[in-house]
């Protein structure tokens, strides 16, 4: 059997031209692209910067055009539950925002109540935080990872006059 390469006249090998076909390498360039800009919009969602609500509109991150987490002590007097939502303000360093909640059938529920440090999650749209998520101090675990936070917030609420209740 003859395994020398075959040669042109002029003694160069003879190179078969391929046809490539270039519908396969376009089709996965554009599932790449796709599927990067799903993740992309993906993890820009996902992320809720935390705030406090002194830092809205300061602070990068803390733009209303975006998903937040705001802490802020649930101000005394404040708390008005009707038609399947809840509103309060609460405050943080010299800042208050009104909060309109409406997740979980509009009631905060557990040990949520007044003079507190909160964290809502939403969205502020013509100045009114509209949460949908209310995250309450409720374990040792959260106190221990926290504990900078909470502080603060039970200085915001005796500085507003309001008699933190331990919870």
């Amino acid at each position: 059997m003859d395994l020398t390469p075959r040669t042109n006249v002029d003694g160069t090998a003879i190179g078969r031209k391929r046809k490539r076909n270039a519908a396969p390498l376009v089709v996965l360039a554009l599932v790449v692209v796709a599927g990067g800009v799903i993740v992309t919009q993906f993890l820009n969602s996902a992320v809720d910067y935390f705030c406090n609500v002194d830092e809205v509109g300061v602070r990068e991150g803390c733009e209303t055009d975006r998903r937040i987490r705001l802490q802020g002590t649930v101000d005394e007097g404040t708390i008005v539950k009707a038609s399947g939502f809840t509103t309060f303000t609460m405050t943080y360093g010299e800042r208050t925002i009104e909060v309109r909640y409406d997740g979980n059938n509009g009631d905060p529920g557990g040990i949520f109540q007044e003079c507190i440090p909160v964290v809502v999650h939403g969205e502020i749209r013509e100045g009114v935080l509209q949460g949908d998520r209310v995250e309450v101090k409720h374990s040792e675990e959260y106190e221990a990872e926290n504990e900078a936070n909470l502080d603060a917030g039970y200085a915001e609420a005796e500085e507003a006059g309001c008699e933190p209740v331990s919870v």
